[in-house]
């Protein structure tokens, strides 16, 4: 007859035997993990409380019962910026909104504030309020040295699917995109990171879990994810945050001129900036350019048109504003202008653009 303590020794042999095979197991499958594996896992674990969920309502009036309405306009991800609950997204996440909700790592729903936003860079900021601590902000990297064929993950919340990992490669470097700002968004990082909608205003990262890069577009003729997907990098991202925190915009350096619109430049047949208008008393006044004007019988006439900055060819707006999102407000650039077939150079002082 089996006695007590028999049965208790027996008991113990078989939890040991059994705990012995869950640490064997354990790490007879860790050991399966690759290199490459084990940096995604620790990468995720990382950042898994720095990405959130943001959804965009418009309050509409109803015509016929003058009451509001709330109306989804859409949704995204977004990324902590830093220990003030500054978060990073998309403009085109929060475009035409009224109120922004954000969920949180641990499901947790708050209603955050725009702060600023610059559209042609498609770039926006929200805050979020109260408790904080659970959060942590991403480190932030640098797109300047990125190569490609370098690893790269994406993490957001394609079709609602929160805190989604896709992984990739850096397809090209330097790509220009259109923007929903009306001119192109330049140096872009391509990457065959599956992207879809709703990962637009998540992080891109680096094996190191340093951001590198926003997820903005994909191109598809589907809407889904083909392998081709672009983010904005974070040299960009770094250069207008800061601003947007500070002073609710981004403060740009101008010519303190205006122009008129390319579409109009293109059906003439000519290439550059036309300056449309020379404010009076300004810096370009005083050096002689000169905007449309009348000729006898009311026709408009064409004075100066811009072709390069600095020795950089000017063959569109789009160019022009590039090219100045270089040069700071205070300094100087030298403008080649074209006005009846004949060029000149011309210094300018770079103003604040309105």
């Amino acid at each position: 007859m089996i006695t007590k303590r028999a049965k208790a020794a027996h008991a113990v042999i078989i939890i040991f035997l059994l705990s012995a095979w869950l640490i064997i197991f354990t790490t007879n499958a860790q050991a399966q993990l690759t290199e490459d594996e084990k940096n995604t896992i620790e990468v995720v674990k990382r950042t898994q409380n720095s990405v959130v969920y943001v959804t965009n309502i418009q309050l509409v009036v109803n015509f016929f019962s003058w009451t509001e309405e709330k109306i989804p306009r859409g949704t995204g991800s977004g990324f902590i910026w830093d220990d003030h609950g500054h978060i990073i997204t998309n403009y085109h996440v929060i475009e035409d909104g009224d109120i922004f909700n954000v969920t949180l790592p641990n499901q947790d729903q708050r209603q955050a504030k725009l702060v600023g936003k610059e559209p042609a860079k498609d770039i926006a900021v929200l805050r979020i309020e109260g408790n904080l601590k659970d959060l942590f902000p991403l480190k932030i990297g640098s797109s300047g040295g990125l190569q490609v064929g370098q690893k790269v993950i994406a993490i957001g919340n394609p079709f609602g699917f929160d805190h989604t990992v896709t992984a990739g490669i850096v397809s090209a470097l330097g790509r220009s995109m259109p923007g929903i700002g009306g001119v192109t968004i330049r140096d872009m990082i391509q990457t065959d990171a599956s992207i879809n909608p709703g990962n637009s205003g998540g992080p891109l990262l680096n094996s190191a879990g340093e951001l590198i890069g926003m997820n903005t577009m994909i191109i598809s003729p589907s809407g889904a994810s083909s392998g081709i997907g672009f983010a904005i990098p974070v040299d960009t991202i770094k250069k207008i945050v800061p601003q947007i925190i500070k002073y609710g915009k981004v403060i740009r350096p101008g010519l303190g001129l205006t122009y008129l619109p390319d579409s109009y430049t293109r059906q003439l047949g000519l290439k550059g900036v036309v300056i449309y208008e020379v404010p009076a008393g300004s810096e370009a006044s005083r050096k002689g350019l000169k905007g449309l004007t009348r000729g006898r019988f009311g026709r408009i006439l064409i004075q100066d048109i811009i072709t390069e900055i600095d020795g950089k060819k000017v063959l569109s707006y789009d160019d022009l504003y590039n090219l100045l999102d270089n040069y700071k407000i205070g300094e100087t650039v030298t403008l080649t202008i074209e006005r009846n077939g004949q060029k000149r150079k011309v210094t300018l002082t770079l103003v604040q653009s309105d």
